[in-house]
């Protein structure tokens, strides 16, 4: 199982600061290919919480310093971009990376992208139905033929740089909605499931809807593909981590359930969100690497799963975390036992 990082590089609380935010996120990307881990996603927000509106420049800065590790978005927001300078971004990206680049496409937990570009809310599932169909036009074509409902269309029109991989990989980012769950198995396209809450277990009857797409649009179970984005952070202890995790947590979800209408956050709700079969995972190595095997099964088996840690904000505890991924984790994660 690969074992990777997902950052939204949050913003520090002192905005003077934001350039060492952005030099310390490069330093764990760097640390993570170290470390062996396998794949590093940066999100794409328009918001004063998070630094991650140009995903795609932050991800390029890493492919230089970076060897082996897998480099790409967490996702990108596809309703509210450009398809053809998404895939020249990422292709571009696979160039300096030799072959390293991915796009995870999805619509995103906020809308605050969609008054920026003077986008519709009431076209929020078919501006995102649109645009990925010409994405996938574009990665499977050096010349395309396309026409749709809100962008020009494209006649005979030939879309450089070509990425360095033949198949520019793009998997479908998803929440807890089941028809894009349908559509990403309809597409036979590989999926990331954000569990960020609740059991993750629960999920088990929407991956089957995937599977079941899949097989009924002709793929083979074989072309199938099931990541899996936690909330999560490792410490020596499971005390460390959750001493180190959980303040920070509360103060990103209080400040999302005010704007929201959510109830706040309190300890023994978090507690039981990091019980056996809850969805955050929050502890030492060996304690979470067993959760992560036990997610796998219940969902009937997980190829990827990324850590988002930005409740975090210590760049030296992240460090750590990172180190222990690496040195304890990915040897038991890359073994077949449990």
């Amino acid at each position: 199982m690969e074992l990777g990082i997902d950052s939204f590089a949050a913003s520090p609380d002192n905005k003077a600061d934001s350039a060492k935010s952005i030099r310390e996120l490069l330093e764990r990307i760097e640390l993570a290919d170290q470390a062996g881990l396998s794949y590093f996603g940066i999100g794409e927000h328009h918001r004063k919480d998070f630094l991650d509106s140009a995903p795609s420049m932050i991800l390029a800065a890493a492919a230089a310093k970076t060897k082996t590790i897998r480099l790409g978005s967490a996702v990108t927001v596809l309703s509210a971009s450009d398809p053809v300078r998404v895939f020249q971004n990422y292709a571009t990206l696979d160039l300096l990376s030799e072959g390293r680049a991915e796009i995870v496409a999805g619509r995103g937990s906020f809308t605050d992208a969609f008054p920026l570009f003077g986008l519709n809310m009431n076209d929020y599932n078919a501006l995102f139905e649109e645009k990925l169909d010409l994405l996938l036009q574009l990665r499977d074509n050096e010349i395309v033929n396309w026409s749709g409902q809100f962008r020009p269309a494209l006649h005979n029109q030939a879309v450089y740089p070509r990425p360095h991989q033949d198949k520019l990989p793009i998997w479908v980012g998803v929440g807890g909605t089941p028809a894009s769950f349908v559509r990403a198995g309809n597409l036979g396209l590989p999926l990331m499931v954000a569990i960020i809450g609740g059991e993750t277990h629960r999920f088990r009857p929407l991956l089957n809807l995937y599977y079941d797409a899949a097989q009924q649009s002709g793929f083979e179970q074989s072309t199938t593909k099931v990541g899996l984005h936690s909330l999560g952070f490792v410490g020596k202890t499971t005390h460390d981590a959750v001493s180190d995790f959980y303040p920070g947590y509360k103060k990103m979800f209080d400040k999302i359930g005010s704007e929201r209408g959510f109830a706040t956050v309190t300890k023994e709700g978090f507690d039981a969100q990091n019980s056996a079969t809850g969805a955050l995972l929050v502890g030492e190595p060996k304690e979470i690497v067993d959760k992560i095997w036990r997610h796998s099964e219940a969902l009937g088996g997980i190829e990827r799963i990324t850590f988002q840690m930005d409740a975090v904000k210590d760049h030296q505890k992240l460090m750590k975390c990172i180190e222990l991924m690496g040195s304890e984790m990915v040897p038991l994660l890359k073994s077949s036992l449990w």
